[in-house]
């Protein structure tokens, strides 16, 4: 009871302090947060499924790129910018039913290897269609959704808050137990009557959704859509490391670990190459001495010390 207020009151500090943040941060912070806002997205979304259905997905930039990169080009075609987004949404969603629908049959790594080989496969193809896409250069879109540093924070910050209490209300309800159950053990979920493929689908169709829906966002907010920004396997490592930073199978720790990611590769961009390395130490550190993350830590203490 107690962990529960204790993680209640650190969740209000920080939607106190989040919607607080245009009123002391410089327009440059401001910026740094709005894209963390979209990363954490990403996060919450990719740890529905790896951390509840126990699917290791390692391209998530895959139905990322295909919400960035459909709503990129449906804005070229003259498309506003909220049909952008929904049709971007629809494609990230089709675009995985049709890579989940045959690699959820697979077992072991082989459902991950798929999906790497996924994202591959979607850079391959934005750099042979050049022509339309922009191949490695990127795809300017002729909207924004502004040009004012505060409304843009205000776009990613609610577009966050929100997903994560959707994600985290499906992450509680009968969907949620069941995906845990899948992903613990799968014969003895089928034994107790659950349809395993279908629910897995089902967490995946999520995923896709509101990683499309981000991507879509990101790009309206950058101004262009490219490989190094939305489908890059970098940006897979940095989803996956911001999940166990966080916190695996608590969706917000996912959110917490983009934003704590993302703020200390600026803040320590003044040591240069020495950047990535810190970082990347800090968390192979979390991954090695906190296989629950900060927020399972805090949650969990006796689980996380063992």
């Amino acid at each position: 009871m107690r962990r529960g207020a204790l993680a209640f009151a650190l969740l209000a500090v920080a939607l106190v302090a989040g919607g607080a943040a245009p009123l002391w941060l410089g327009a440059y912070f401001l910026g740094v947060l709005t894209t963390a806002y979209y990363f954490g997205v990403f996060a919450m979304s990719w740890d529905l499924l790896f951390g509840f259905a126990g699917e290791v997905n390692f391209g998530p930039t895959f139905l990322i790129g295909l919400g960035a990169y459909g709503a990129g080009l449906l804005n070229t075609a003259g498309w506003p910018i909220p049909l952008c987004l929904l049709g971007g949404a629809v494609a990230a969603v089709l675009g995985g039913l049709a890579l989940a629908l045959p690699a959820l049959r697979l077992r072991g790594p082989y459902f991950g290897l798929v999906t790497l080989v996924a994202v591959l496969l979607l850079i391959d193809l934005i750099v042979i269609f050049a022509g339309v896409t922009g191949g490695e250069i990127g795809m300017m879109v002729p909207d924004v959704l502004s040009i004012s540093p505060r409304i843009n924070y205000w776009y990613a910050f609610g577009f966050m808050v929100v997903s994560g209490a959707i994600l985290f209300g499906l992450s509680r309800s009968s969907l949620g137990l069941i995906l845990q159950a899948t992903g613990q053990d799968r014969i003895e979920a089928q034994a107790l009557g659950f349809n395993v493929t279908k629910h897995k689908l089902a967490a995946f169709s999520i995923s896709a959704l509101f990683s499309g829906l981000a991507g879509g966002m990101l790009t309206f907010y950058e101004g262009t859509a490219s490989v190094d920004t939305v489908v890059d396997l970098s940006i897979a490592v940095q989803i996956i490391i911001a999940v166990v930073l966080g916190g695996r199978r608590t969706i917000l720790g996912g959110a917490l670990g983009a934003i704590a990611l993302l703020m200390a590769d600026e803040l320590l961009r003044p040591l240069g190459q020495l950047n990535t390395f810190v970082v990347s130490a800090v968390a192979l550190a979390a991954i090695l001495f906190l296989p629950d993350g900060v927020l399972g830590l805090l949650l969990h203490p006796r689980r996380s010390g063992e």
